[in-house]
């Protein structure tokens, strides 16, 4: 058996926010919902994609942000996303320390959960 590839990436939130997270997943990061299958559509949550990426939220009752394990997604102009985030009144912050290759950011949705935004340099950082 080979891996090789993530098909999607599951993240929690809490029950009733869908509103919220298309607000966020799709109104602030850009991407666009894409429906659920009918077998799941009653759990609740909401699907995103962008390309092949893809990100599942998934209701959890007793739910607990993720605030240190997170996805990381790349993106082609970091200084248009932060810029989207701040006008949004959403704070990222530089990572640190550097990642060498990748200019990067933390910031969290809607419900504390952690993401990184990640933009690969042509230039590795020295």
């Amino acid at each position: 058996m080979t891996i090789y590839a993530i098909d999607h990436v599951q993240i929690a939130m809490p029950p009733g926010e869908e509103d919220r997270a298309r607000a966020f997943y799709s109104g602030v990061l850009g991407l666009r919902e894409v429906p659920k299958p009918a077998s799941l559509a009653g759990r609740g949550g909401a699907w995103f994609a962008s390309g092949n990426v893809q990100i599942h939220l998934g209701v959890e009752q007793d739910f607990r942000p993720a605030r240190k394990a997170h996805p990381a997604l790349l993106v082609d102009d970091l200084d248009s996303v932060v810029a989207q985030l701040a006008a949004t009144g959403y704070a990222p912050a530089a990572s640190e320390p550097a990642l060498d290759g990748y200019r990067r950011i933390h910031l969290y949705d809607p419900f504390g959960n952690r993401l990184e935004l990640m933009q690969r340099l042509e230039t590795p950082i020295e």
